[in-house]
């Protein structure tokens, strides 16, 4: 898969699951996908502090992201972390 056809699996798994995060008012982006196997993602709403938000990305968000790609090894959510708008401008994907 070329970085670009990674990317849009990538996106389609997180299309496939953002229904459910939306149904209780969160929702998920992409930050960056690192060496075509690692991913970065940050929850948004509600799932930020949710005490089962960790459930929810191992169980359904990398799940559903393999499916698509399975060449991914890690989802990371990043969202409790303070990060600068230079790191954000900086992504790649």
């Amino acid at each position: 898969m070329t970085g670009l056809e990674l990317k849009t699996a990538v996106e389609a798994g997180l299309e496939e699951i953002r229904p459910f995060l939306q149904r209780d008012a969160g929702d998920i982006e992409l930050v960056e996908i690192r060496d075509d196997k690692h991913v970065t993602v940050r929850l948004l709403g509600t799932c930020v502090g949710c005490h089962v938000n960790q459930m929810t990305l191992k169980s359904g968000v990398e799940l559903t992201i393999k499916k698509h790609a399975p060449q991914i090894e890690t989802v990371v959510d990043i969202s409790g972390q303070d990060l600068t708008e230079e790191y954000r401008d900086s992504i790649e994907l």
